[in-house]
């Protein structure tokens, strides 16, 4: 079946329409920043994928860019985790640190290599890269590492946090997590056709990610509204 653009042009109005709210609000800026680029970076892919799919069929370049995209992701979602961890915690901030030099260095090679991306084939709502092996299994260590990092530490910070609005937020991050990262597993170990098609998948999958993110960013401006009610009295 032809490749359908709708859900993609749907989800990408839905973050970026999100990520405007969040950044006019209240809230500390820390947090409400990371919460934005997560659901700018997710927008930004999927109007690549439409751009891929439907506009430059064939481009190499913006399957390419597609993914450069995306390799943003599990370092942003470790900087938000970074964010909500109690203030005396410095190790979970340098480890999302470290994972963006990684995801640096991954992006410089994606832009040079012009071999990054063999082929990129458009199936109904999701788009699947061909890359050569060993740049497939380095770029998907790279990202799979960098996701079950997000959901083991927002579970440690749970665990860790004694504030109970803390607790919240991250429980934020773990429930968005939870529920992109393994039905998107699920279904590209079940269904043949979508090998390769993990980073597509992901990003669909990833609105309801984005809509936990938007529950955190609500949370949030709630606790900051309270506390500054609270200083006032």
């Amino acid at each position: 079946m032809n490749y359908s653009p709708v859900l993609s042009i749907i989800t990408a109005l839905f973050e970026i329409s999100v990520a405007i709210w969040a950044i006019k609000g209240p809230g500390r800026k820390k947090i409400i920043y990371a919460s934005s680029s997560i659901l700018i970076i997710l927008a930004i892919y999927q109007i690549l994928e439409v751009i891929v799919c439907e506009v430059y069929q064939g481009n190499m370049f913006f399957s390419r860019l597609a993914l450069l995209m995306v390799t943003w992701l599990p370092p942003t979602g470790l900087l938000l985790i970074a964010y909500l961890y109690p203030a005396t915690n410095k190790k979970t901030l340098r480890y999302s640190q470290l994972m963006f030099a990684f995801a640096f260095m991954i992006v410089v090679w994606i832009l040079l290599d012009k071999e990054f991306v063999l082929d990129s084939v458009c199936t109904i709502i999701f788009a699947r890269y061909v890359n050569p092996i060993p740049r497939y299994m380095i770029y998907g260590g790279f990202y799979q590492i960098g996701l079950f990092s997000m959901l083991f530490l927002s579970i440690l910070g749970i665990m860790k946090c004694e504030n109970d609005n803390q607790q919240r937020l991250l429980g934020q991050v773990l429930l968005g997590s939870l529920f992109f990262i393994y039905p998107a597993m699920i279904t590209v170990i079940a269904i043949p056709s979508t090998t390769g098609a993990l980073p597509s998948i992901m990003c669909h999958y990833a609105l309801l990610f984005a809509f936990f993110i938007t529950r955190l960013i609500y949370l949030e401006r709630k606790i900051s509204t309270n506390k500054n009610v609270d200083k006032e009295l």
